[in-house]
C-alpha cells in the first residue's frame, strides 16, 4: 500500500535570472512500513523535499499524497490538523517542550488534538526505546541521545501515517548516532511505522529499506 507519492514536484525560489530550482520535478513513491533514506549533498535539494513531504512549505508545482490525501489541496488550518494528525516529524535539534516532562512531551501532539492516547501502545514505544526510567525528567536532564529517543516517541505515539526525520543523529555522536538509528529501525519494523530520513551521511543511510539519492533538487536513484 502506497502511503506516500509526489508526482512532478518543483519548488522554485525566486524569479528571473536569480530563480533557484531547489526541487526540478520529483516523483517518488513509498510504501507502507518502508524506512527509505534520502540522501544529498548541502544544497541538493533534500531539506525542501522534506518539507514538502511535510506540508511546511508549499510547492511551486506538483502534487504530495500522504495516505491517500492530497495534502496541498487543504487550506492552512485543515493542513495544520492533517499534519498534526498523520505526519510526525524527528528534528536534529529535537523539538522538546523545555517545561513538559519526558511523558508529557510524548503525548503532546495526542493531547493538542483533543485525544487520549493510547495507554499500551504508547508504553510499548517507551519500553521499545528505554525510557521507562526517564517518564519524570526534563529535557535539560536528559543527553542529547535521550533527547532524541522522546523526539521518536512522540512521532510514533500519534500513529501517524509516515514519521519524517530530518538529519535525526546531526547533533549526536558517532556511537549515540548508531543506537539512536538501530531503535529507529526497530520501531519502524515493530510498530509497522513508514519512514523517510534525510541524511548526508551514507553509512547511516545504509541502516535504511531503500536509498533515494537526490542531486539538483531531482531524484537520480532510487
Amino acid at each position: 500500500m502506497t502511503i506516500l507519492q509526489t508526482r512532478n514536484l518543483k519548488k522554485i525560489y525566486g524569479a528571473g535570472e536569480n530563480a533557484v530550482h531547489a526541487l526540478a520535478g520529483v516523483n517518488l513513491q513509498v510504501e507502507k512500513g518502508e524506512f527509505v533514506a534520502v540522501v544529498g549533498t548541502s544544497g541538493s535539494g533534500k531539506s525542501t523535499l522534506l518539507h514538502m513531504l511535510g506540508g511546511l512549505d508549499r510547492p511551486t508545482n506538483g502534487t504530495v499524497t500522504v495516505d491517500g490525501k492530497d495534502i496541498f489541496s487543504l487550506k492552512d488550518e485543515e493542513l495544520t490538523i492533517f499534519r498534526r494528525r498523520k505526519i510526525g516529524f524527528v528534528f536534529q535539534n529535537y523539538n522538546l517542550v523545555p517545561v513538559l516532562n519526558v511523558y508529557e512531551n510524548i503525548v503532546l501532539p495526542i493531547q493538542l488534538d483533543g485525544n487520549s492516547p493510547d495507554a499500551a501502545y504508547v508504553e510499548s514505544i517507551i519500553e521499545t526505546l528505554g525510557l521507562k526510567s526517564k517518564l519524570q525528567n526534563l529535557p535539560n536532564n536528559l543527553s542529547g541521545g535521550q533527547q532524541q529517543r522522546v523526539a521518536i516517541a512522540r512521532a510514533l505515539a500519534a500513529k501517524p501515517a509516515i514519521i519524517l526525520a530530518d538529519e535525526p543523529t546531526g547533533n549526536l555522536d558517532s556511537k549515540t548516532s548508531q543506537d539512536v538509528l538501530g531503535l529507529l529501525k526497530i520501531t519502524s519494523q515493530k510498530f509497522v511505522q513508514t519512514i523517510v530520513m534525510i541524511t548526508h551521511n551514507e553509512e547511516i543511510a545504509q541502516l535504511a529499506d531503500r536509498i533515494v539519492r537526490i542531486e539538483d533538487g531531482l531524484i537520480v536513484a532510487r
